[in-house]
């Protein structure tokens, strides 16, 4: 494939190294469908916050929360399809936008570009309300453990039906 690696992508959950998802990123580095880059941490403040099943969700409302560690990647188009896939983009899950990452200490000199998985505005923001606007500056190791894979939650369960349930109800009960 070669050199068709094009799209950089930055991870911040259970994509991470040492994370319950980031065999799909081994999968993809094996098969020369992504690279690893290197740690990065947003530019700006994010929300980041985790939901139903130990999830965590990126919300998409720069300068609340902190900034966030994560880890870059560029990953071919096929690479992106299978991540998109596993976001859940066409149901409406995560959505893929731009992020400005930088090296920790880089300062403002090496900005880039990437793109990361947002909680979809659908019931991002409700989401950070629902939280009590309390948001983390990264997803550790700890809260991997948390993370409940899909094959193990409740037979019925839709996550994104729940999510937004969860977001709708009121926050008091």
């Amino acid at each position: 494939m070669g050199g068709a690696h094009k799209n950089l992508i930055f991870v911040y959950g259970t994509l991470k190294r040492n994370q319950p998802n980031h065999f799909l990123l081994q999968d993809l580095i094996s098969s020369n469908n992504a690279v690893f880059i290197g740690q990065r941490t947003t530019r700006l403040q994010y929300p980041l916050v985790t939901g139903l099943y130990g999830i965590p969700y990126l919300i998409n409302k720069s300068g609340s929360g902190q900034k966030i560690r994560g880890e870059l990647y560029s990953v071919s188009k096929q690479g992106l399809v299978r991540l998109d896939e596993l976001e859940g983009i066409k149901v409406e899950h995560y959505e893929r936008l731009l992020i400005e990452v930088i090296e920790e200490d880089d300062g403002e000199n090496g900005v880039v570009l990437a793109e990361a998985y947002f909680a979809h505005c659908r019931f991002g923001e409700r989401l950070w309300e629902r939280r009590v606007k309390f948001g983390m500056c990264e997803f550790g190791e700890n809260d991997g453990v948390l993370y409940v894979k899909p094959k193990d939650r409740p037979m019925f369960s839709s996550v994104l039906d729940e999510i937004v349930a969860f977001v709708e109800s009121s926050s008091n009960d």
